[in-house]
């Protein structure tokens, strides 16, 4: 497995960031996992790190039993603490995102629908929530709200 650190990455834009680690990580099937670490960011790093994992094999960019990165190779490639990695993948694995054989190493699980469908359905959620939110603060009707959700999804 190699690593390497590259300062381009997607459309991420940068100058949000003062200070960053990044990684990107060749995987066994030649899969990059991509990780951007930002100081200035009100998440904390092991959230990151979570996050953007949990994106990663949520669009399948990273493949059901594929293999991560060691808790240790990571946290020293990134230059952050064992324990911050340690958080990372036992939360993913809490989630149902990766298991650890003991002397194998981790590996992403096979997706559930289930368990993907629960993911979108919360992130649906929390859009509409902050949707609402919105309406309420600009007084948007909920039959104005409606017709703009109908022609939305007509789109």
């Amino acid at each position: 497995m190699k690593f390497f650190c590259a300062f381009l990455w997607g459309s991420i834009d940068y100058s949000e960031y003062s200070v960053y680690n990044c990684i990107y990580t060749i995987l066994e099937e030649g899969d990059i996992l991509k990780i951007l670490i930002s100081n200035k960011s009100e998440l904390p790093i092991y959230e990151q790190i979570k996050v953007q994992i949990r994106e990663q094999i949520m669009s399948g960019e990273i493949a059901a039993n594929e293999s991560l990165p060691s808790i240790r190779k990571l946290a020293k490639e990134l230059g952050i603490s064992v324990i911050t990695t340690t958080r990372a993948y036992s939360d993913l694995e809490k989630e149902g995102f990766l298991i650890t054989l003991q002397g194998k190493g981790t590996f992403v699980v096979e997706k559930d629908n289930h368990m993907i469908k629960e993911q979108f359905l919360k992130r649906i959620e929390q859009s509409f929530m902050e949707a609402i939110n919105n309406a309420k603060l600009a007084d948007v009707s909920n039959e104005e709200m409606l017709i703009i959700l109908k022609n939305l999804m007509e789109e």
